[in-house]
């Protein structure tokens, strides 16, 4: 059993900025994500894409924002359960709740703060005949382990941020990468496209447009898949995966089983205080809640999952006074024995 005194579901970029304002106010955090990786959105669906209104940075992209939030919250020393989705959510007493993963990981704390972006993840699956039969026999919509496609043949369906980067990095692991996309335009990065050209031009990448992958084959796992091209009869293609990479539909999942009200596929807080909801010592913050004047953005996600911690600080510690004091004043006592201060003023005598 893993206990925490604030459980965030959803490691997106509101669910991590939460964790750095928790130990600030000496509470630990442990975040439940149904995605492999920290990072939410920002690290699946477009980690190289520039984001332009985060406060400070004219410019940063978004698989950078994650590693330096996560640089910033390793002094707090969080725990993570990734890779899972929470499923139920119970009140044990009146000081702790009780949150149960897909995978039975039972997960205790005395607040919880959903944090789930748009909802959970599933994968956009392509409209193929007996597509389930190959899900995890060769078909897998999600790159975990890189090394787990040394040597072997493989096929990748997208035209986005994901397809685009994960053909350029198992081109150098694969024994043979082919890229099918519908379009002979792609949608990710520049740098992404040109990089996929050049190893085009390498024969290090097979690209194959505009077409769409429409059976697979193959005796109890992927051994071909049926591209249609335009213009030209279907063909097969031996493989030994295939990843189709077409992004993630939202969704609330079981959180929406909880209790909660909900309005729109988003969960109802009260943004003039606290940002909890109709549950007592439960919050939602970042673009899963809704209230007058929300907008899903993250800088906003950084301001409710501040307002959050200093709520549940309260509710963990009744009557004990915190004074908020500006970091540069303060310092910041990390979990792990660290001390970070700002410089301190010089006193000299000037003759």
């Amino acid at each position: 059993m893993i206990t925490t005194d604030i459980l965030i579901i959803g490691a997106g970029p509101t669910g991590l900025f939460a964790v750095f304002e928790a130990g600030l106010l000496k509470m630990k955090c442990h975040i439940i994500d149904a995605l492999p990786q920290p990072g939410g959105q920002l690290a699946e669906l477009y980690p190289k894409k520039p984001i332009f209104d985060i406060p400070g940075y004219p410019s940063v992209n978004a698989g950078e924002l994650v590693d330096n939030l996560m640089e910033q919250i390793k002094q707090f020393q969080p725990g993570f359960t990734l890779g899972e989705t929470a499923v139920t959510l119970n009140k044990v007493d009146d000081e702790w709740f009780e949150v149960i993963t897909n995978k039975g990981t039972v997960h205790r704390a005395k607040a919880v703060a959903i944090a789930g972006g748009l909802g959970t993840f599933e994968p956009r699956k392509p409209t193929i005949e007996n597509i389930a039969d190959y899900e995890e026999k060769g078909l897998e919509y999600f790159v975990k382990e890189p090394e787990h496609f040394r040597n072997k043949r493989v096929v990748i369906a997208g035209g986005g941020d994901s397809a685009l980067d994960w053909s350029i990095f198992l081109a150098n692991v694969a024994s043979e990468v082919t890229l099918i996309h519908r379009r002979n335009e792609f949608r990710g990065a520049l740098d992404s496209v040109e990089k996929v050209q050049d190893l085009k031009n390498q024969g290090k990448i097979k690209l194959i447009t505009p077409a769409e992958v429409t059976a697979i084959k193959g005796d109890g796992k992927v051994e071909a898949i049926t591209v249609e091209k335009d213009g030209e009869e279907a063909f097969d293609i031996e493989t030994d995966y295939f990843i189709p990479l077409f992004g993630l539909t939202p969704k609330l999942g079981d959180i929406g089983n909880w209790g909660l009200e909900i309005e729109k596929n988003a969960i109802v807080v009260n943004n003039a205080l606290d940002y909890q909801t109709n549950i007592d010592g439960v919050y939602a913050i970042g673009d899963i809640n809704t209230y007058p004047g929300k907008l899903k953005l993250i800088l906003c996600g950084f301001h409710e999952a501040t307002l959050m911690c200093q709520s549940v600080y309260n509710r963990l510690n009744p009557g004990k006074k915190f004074v908020l004091k500006y970091t540069t004043v303060s310092g910041i006592d990390g979990f792990d024995g660290s001390r970070k201060e700002a410089e301190k003023a010089v006193v000299k005598k000037i003759d």
